[in-house]
């Protein structure tokens, strides 16, 4: 039998020569999850290469079983992806002449390495937790997650697509990550990080959403101030690397985020660029903030960080999503791409993850979007950086690697 040379993938590659294929490759990868073969898990060698669990989001089959962290593609960027069930349609992992490498309807596309293992993750806190449970790493980029829970699900209004809460309690049982880290030890672990010369080029924070203080959220905000103010004690600048994503803030929130820390740019996701969806599938964000008010704290932001520092994440699919969703991609994506740029011509830039079901969550049981719409989705969001000219150097595919409309950025000559 003639081994098969053609795959759906060349076929939309095919579609959008203007996108590299290795860029299409990863999307998909995200778009589908993978599978691990036991002969790839067998490469897995954990002084080496990290192993999945320290994420504060679960994977896509609900297991904390010991498997590579993710992967590296040739071209060294990264594949954020979750390991995902055979009976939907995943990319397999396998071994080939020794390496592994992406399979897809038993055709070998691309060989593949696991992230690497930096010095620190063979080391343990003073507190007796692995340092690696404490401040975790992407190849080129560390991150911190302080608080694993989101106090919108004090009500059960967490997104729809969040499995936060259960994540937190299976990392806690099993893995021994501490749902709530200590500042002072969190800045011991960066300084043991940084022990290893030219490794990492920035610092990311993320945490759910905590609601309490004198104004709502100002206790998250006290909670990133110490965290970040012990952090840089490592740099001698005032300001240095970073990105937080955090909650939409007000300006005063901000102002002193800014003033009181190094950090240097700002994330909040508004999640969907719609307000219907939003209040249907974003209900703790809408009853705390709401949809305009984002937005509007989202442009705010932009006078205290600067144009081209500030952006919004969305969990790309959700919008098609039944039974709220846009009825077609056509109108997802047309309609995504006004709100998108509405916020671009104000100096906020918009990224998207490839939204993955996970089984904890109320979307779970639904499929994500079509290649198509995710390729045509980073095309019309790149397009929108380029014509207001916003760069997204932050958080492209060195710092974070989990948005293919920002791996895009590499192809423009400034």
């Amino acid at each position: 039998m003639a081994q098969k040379t053609t795959t759906k993938l060349g076929e939309v590659a095919a579609r959008y020569p203007d996108v590299p294929r290795l860029i299409i490759l990863k999307t998909d990868v995200q778009r589908r999850g993978v599978f691990y073969s036991d002969a790839a898990v067998g490469l897995l060698d954990e002084r080496l290469h990290q192993t999945t669990g320290t994420h504060i989001f679960g994977s896509r089959d609900g297991d904390l079983t010991l498997r590579p962290e993710s992967l590296l593609l040739r071209d060294g960027s990264s594949i954020i992806t979750t390991p995902t069930p055979l009976e939907e349609d995943p990319y397999l992992v396998d071994v080939k002449e020794g390496v592994p490498w992406l399979f897809d309807d038993g055709v070998a596309l691309e060989a593949v390495d696991y992230w690497p293992a930096p010095d620190f993750y063979s080391k343990t806190a003073n507190s007796g937790v692995p340092m690696k449970n404490i401040v975790s790493a992407r190849p080129q980029r560390l991150n911190i997650f302080p608080y694993r829970y989101c106090t919108f699900w004090n009500n059960n209004k967490g997104c729809a697509f969040c499995d936060i809460v259960s994540q937190l309690k299976k990392g806690g049982k099993e893995l021994n990550i501490p749902a709530k880290l200590d500042p002072k030890e969190v800045s011991d672990v960066v300084g043991e990080a940084l022990k290893e010369p030219g490794r990492f080029s920035a610092v990311f924070l993320t945490s759910g959403s905590i609601v309490s203080g004198q104004t709502p959220f100002d206790d998250e905000i006290d909670y990133y101030v110490q965290i970040l103010q012990e952090v840089g004690k490592h740099f001698k600048a005032r300001k240095f690397p970073s990105q937080i994503i955090g909650t939409a803030f007000t300006k005063k929130q901000l102002q002193r985020l800014y003033d009181e820390t190094g950090l240097m740019s700002y994330t909040s996701d508004i999640e969907v660029l719609n307000e219907e969806l939003f209040n249907q599938l974003c209900p703790g964000k809408a009853e705390w903030i709401g949809y305009q008010e984002w937005k509007k704290r989202l442009v705010d932001a932009v006078d205290v960080f600067g144009p081209g520092r500030v952006n919004t994440g969305l969990v790309a699919g959700i919008e098609l999503t039944r039974p709220h969703g846009f009825m077609s991609e056509d109108e997802a994506l047309e309609r995504t791409l006004a709100e998108a740029e509405d916020l671009a011509q104000q100096g906020v830039s918009t990224v998207f993850i490839v939204w993955s079901p996970r089984p904890d969550t109320p979307l779970g049981n639904q499929k994500n979007a079509s290649l198509d719409y995710y390729i045509r989705l980073a095309r019309g969001l790149h397009a929108l950086r380029v014509k207001y000219r916003l760069p997204i150097g932050y958080d492209d595919y060195r710092h974070c690697g989990n948005h293919p409309d920002s791996d895009l950025s590499r192809l423009l000559p400034y």
